[in-house]
C-alpha cells in the first residue's frame, strides 16, 4: 500500500525537528557573526547533528500539538538548546564542505 497516496501525512509532525530548526533560527545570525560558515551544507550539518542527539517527538493530534507546545519552555526545550551549542561548534571547529 501507498501510504502517501492513501493519507494525508501531513499531519504527522516531529516537534523535535521545528524545535531544532526554531533554536538554531534564533542564533545563526549571532554565530554566524562569530565565524560559523551559512552555506547550506553547514546549517544542515548542524540541524542533522543537534536532531541525532536528541529523542523525536512525533505527533499526529491537535491535542498532540498542545502537549509540544507545553514542552517548548521546560528540560526538553535546554536539551534542544544544549544539542544545537553542541553541533553548531562541531560544525564551526570542523566543516565538511572544506
Amino acid at each position: 500500500m501507498d501510504l502517501e497516496k492513501n493519507y494525508d501525512l501531513t499531519f504527522l509532525v516531529n516537534d523535535t525537528e521545528r524545535m531544532v530548526l526554531e533554536e538554531l533560527g534564533r542564533r545563526l545570525d549571532e554565530e554566524i557573526a562569530d565565524g560559523l560558515c551559512d552555506c547550506q551544507e553547514c546549517v544542515l550539518d548542524i540541524a542533522a547533528l543537534a536532531l541525532n542527539n536528541l529523542k523525536p517527538h512525533y505527533h499526529a493530534s491537535l491535542l498532540g500539538t498542545m502537549y509540544a507546545h507545553a514542552a517548548e519552555s521546560g528540560e526538553f526545550a535546554e536539551q534542544v538548546q544544549g544539542a544545537v551549542d553542541v553541533a553548531i561548534k562541531k560544525v564551526k571547529k570542523n566543516p565538511s564542505h572544506g
